[in-house]
């Protein structure tokens, strides 16, 4: 657990550049990893795109940090521009949802099984760093994240 404690501090103090190059370099590995695992329908961008909306939402709140961090991978993803009130309304209809997060998380663990230990890693650094971009990992992503973490 300090291994992990040391982490989220390493991540809260990263500045913006680093921030932003390692996030983009760990998610152009972890989008096409997703594709073959991809089924009934549902594609490697979408499956990416839960988990990301699962970090941003984890806290119960959309900070701007977030949104200005995710905007250019979102586009780069996706192929289109994702504006801020778009990522809003998906994240307020993630909240609505709340009830169903719970299955989610459990979906997305069963997703991290289907992959290597080294793709889990990167999903769970990716998510990680998300909660970590405005500065502070609470303690209700420091939960959210240990529970992709447990198997």
């Amino acid at each position: 657990m300090k291994e992990f404690d040391l982490l989220c501090k390493e991540f809260e103090q990263m500045d913006v550049l680093t921030y932003s190059a390692y996030l983009a370099e760990k998610s152009m590995t972890v989008l096409p990893a997703l594709q073959t695992v991809a089924e009934n329908g549902i594609d490697g961008a979408t499956i990416f795109f839960t988990f990301v909306m699962g970090a941003i939402a984890a806290d119960g709140k959309l900070a701007e940090e977030e949104y200005a961090i995710i905007s250019p991978l979102l586009q780069s993803f996706f192929g289109k521009t994702v504006t801020y009130e778009e990522c809003k309304k998906a994240f307020k209809s993630y909240k609505r949802e709340a009830k169903e997060l719970t299955q989610m998380v459990d979906k997305m663990v069963d997703i991290l099984g289907l992959l290597s230990e080294e793709l889990k890693n990167d999903i769970v650094i990716i998510c990680l760093m998300i909660c970590a971009i405005d500065g502070k990992v609470s303690l209700k992503e420091k939960k959210w994240i240990k529970q992709l973490i447990a198997e």
